[in-house]
């Protein structure tokens, strides 16, 4: 059985549900779970009940991997061959798309960068062209598949293993190329929009910055992220990192709310690999509702608020 790779992210010691879904989609392989910055006796246990074979403690003989993305990229590098992966994967998020990166210019692999689907065994991985308007699958023809995954494209299926803990030391010289002198993080309460399991999302019909409160106290209820389209964004009612579309940020959340939204072809591009969509709009031509699971139709004001009093 060949044995593939998961770069593992972790958030106070605990593994992102997004991994999870990366490891499922390795289903069926050997997984070996590469872990950077987390004690791996800490996610042993929810490693092992998705399929993680080993889990992997990956260190530097030398270094401070947290301080150096190049360092980390050498150390993985040296576990692909330490440990024979013949796939490594990982999470699209900005992190696995830096080590990624990194790592593909290091062992000169290419790479196949937020998926929707990967077939290690074939060595294809599938994702979408054009803004979201048509889906390819592309053959790797390499030794190695490097593969990040779109966060949530795939549900995360328990399958349990042995996840068996080992350490790997590298012994790797930090090419130095860049040093991360300090971490600024935002809200830390706030759920990331690009990594959120429910996104709610408000458009132009919001009508002011100060009105999303309305959205955050909906979003509260259901542990959901809270969004914007690029009218709402422009308008000055919220910031560009809340921006979603093709402009912005592309999700595909499990649940995606979009209230006052109008739906245009750029904003869709952003949301349409979400598994349920639901509108809210008063006009009811608007082109959301051709594109959503379920619509209301009404005015935010007054859907929304009932909406969060029956959650």
């Amino acid at each position: 059985m060949a044995k593939t790779g998961i770069l593992i992210e972790t958030e106070n010691d605990a593994v992102k549900d997004t991994s999870l879904g990366v490891m499922t989609a390795a289903a069926g392989q050997e997984i070996v779970a590469l872990v950077l910055d987390a004690d791996p006796s800490a996610v042993k246990e929810k490693l092992a009940e998705y399929g993680a074979a080993s889990v992997v403690a990956v260190k530097a003989a030398s270094g401070d991997l947290s301080a150096s993305p190049d360092l980390a990229a050498e150390c993985l590098a040296a576990a692909v061959k330490e440990y024979g992966l013949t796939a490594l994967l990982g999470t699209a998020s900005a992190v696995g798309k830096d080590l990624f990166g990194r790592l593909a210019a290091t062992m000169d692999l290419p790479l196949v960068s937020d998926c929707v689907a990967v077939d290690v065994e074939a060595k294809t991985a599938k994702k979408s062209h054009f803004s979201g308007k048509t889906f390819a699958t592309l053959k790797v023809n390499a030794d190695v598949l490097l593969a990040t995954v779109r966060p949530n494209a795939i549900e995360a299926v328990a399958a349990p293993a042995g996840g068996e803990i080992v350490e790997f030391s590298a012994d790797v010289a930090d090419p130095g190329l860049v040093v991360i002198k300090e971490v600024k993080k935002g809200d830390s309460d706030k759920v990331d929009l690009t990594e959120a399991p429910v996104i709610v999302t408000g458009g132009r019909a919001i009508k002011a910055a100060e009105n999303y409160k309305m959205l955050e106290d909906c979003a509260a209820k259901i542990g959901a992220a809270v969004g914007a389209s690029r009218a709402a964004v422009d308008a000055g009612y919220a910031p560009h990192s809340m921006q979603v579309g093709q402009t912005g940020k592309t999700v595909s959340p499990k649940l995606y709310i979009a209230c006052g939204v109008s739906g245009a072809v750029q904003h869709f591009a952003g949301m349409k690999t979400s598994k349920v969509i639901v509108a809210i709009n008063e006009d009811k031509d608007a082109p959301i509702f051709a594109k959503c699971d379920y619509g209301i139709v009404g005015d935010i004001f007054d859907v929304v608020p009932a909406l969060t009093e029956k959650l």
